[in-house]
């Protein structure tokens, strides 16, 4: 569908809501915002409150954007409200964005359909404290000597642990646990940390180029995600042309493998022999001025409200 209509459509941006990530929502709603009026769109950005569905069911936009991060732009439910309704708007369908909300979910389904991923375990707080805390964290150390912990739902690394020291393990599980009441042990993958965006036009679903991640703390943690100067970042990513066009492969596949629609990053690591490693999957990936999937883009060629309104478009025509 082209981009170019008759009449200007009316678009609702949604940002912000109530999750740890809200400045960052704002940030990435303003920048989509922006794109789209510069594109000739009308536009206007809504915070996710007590006055969001009423004033969405009465106006009844010719397209919904949601730049909401956290649990209640990923996790499904107000997309499902939207699929309920008959509401158009821009990225994955209800069901879809709650699988990949699942950290153990969406690893369990990529690798059945025979994308790798770490080795891994997820555990409840309820089984934690039933089976004892002292014998799940010998456990854990036993079968993960440097496991990544982190909460089994979540984005931006919060309440993310790289336990390098087995001390720490103990901290780390309750930090994970902080964000929530199951937690994801993974085995850690020495390499490349990578992020692919993938993004769906007329002619199928194509992976952007690679984006490097080089935090120069060493850790990627949230700080390092929206700070600029906190990371490096290399597009296309230095690696392997074989290895390159291995996570392009990984991520669409870990895009429809999950049912995603429209955009979506698929976060992963290249070991050194240069096989991609599937982490996990955004379905609400970040738009700020340091956020990976504009960078992709711009890299690739294209212009942000181009693609910004092609991707309203394809809403519309779903």
């Amino acid at each position: 569908m082209s981009t170019a209509m008759s009449t200007a459509p009316d678009v609702v941006v949604l940002a912000g809501g109530i999750s740890h990530e809200r400045d960052i929502s704002l940030r990435s709603g303003r920048r989509v915002a922006d794109a789209l009026t510069g594109f000739g769109w009308h536009v206007r950005v809504l915070d996710s409150d007590a006055r969001l569905l009423p004033s969405l069911l009465e106006r009844r936009p010719d397209v919904v954007w949601p730049a909401l991060h956290g649990a209640s732009g990923e996790d499904g439910t107000l997309r499902s409200f939207f699929d309920a309704t008959g509401l158009t708007y821009v990225g994955s369908r209800g069901a879809a964005a709650r699988l990949a909300w699942d950290k153990p979910a969406a690893k369990r389904l990529i690798g059945q359909a025979g994308g790798a991923t770490p080795p891994w375990l997820s555990m409840t707080r309820d089984v934690f404290r039933e089976v004892g805390a002292q014998a799940a964290i010998d456990l854990i150390g036993t079968a993960f000597p440097e496991p990544v912990v982190k909460p089994a739902r979540g984005g931006s690394a919060q309440g993310v642990t790289i336990v390098r020291d087995s001390n720490r393990l103990p901290r780390a599980l309750m930090d994970a646990f902080t964000y929530g009441d199951e937690l994801l042990v993974e085995e850690r993958v020495d390499g490349t940390e990578i992020a692919v965006s993938v993004l769906e036009d007329d002619d199928g679903v194509h992976a952007l180029p690679a984006v490097e991640i080089v935090p120069t703390g060493g850790v990627y943690g949230f700080e390092e995600r929206y700070n600029a100067g906190e990371t490096r970042f290399y597009t296309p990513a230095r690696i392997a042309e074989s290895a390159a066009t291995a996570a392009a492969e990984l991520a669409v596949l870990a895009h429809r493998v999950l049912g995603l629609r429209h955009l979506s990053r698929i976060d992963l690591i290249v070991d050194a022999s240069g096989s991609p490693w599937f982490l996990e999957a955004q379905v609400s990936p970040g738009l700020t001025e340091t956020s990976l999937l504009p960078q992709s883009l711009i890299a690739s060629g294209g212009d942000l409200g181009q693609a910004y309104a092609a991707l309203a478009s394809r809403a519309l025509a779903d």
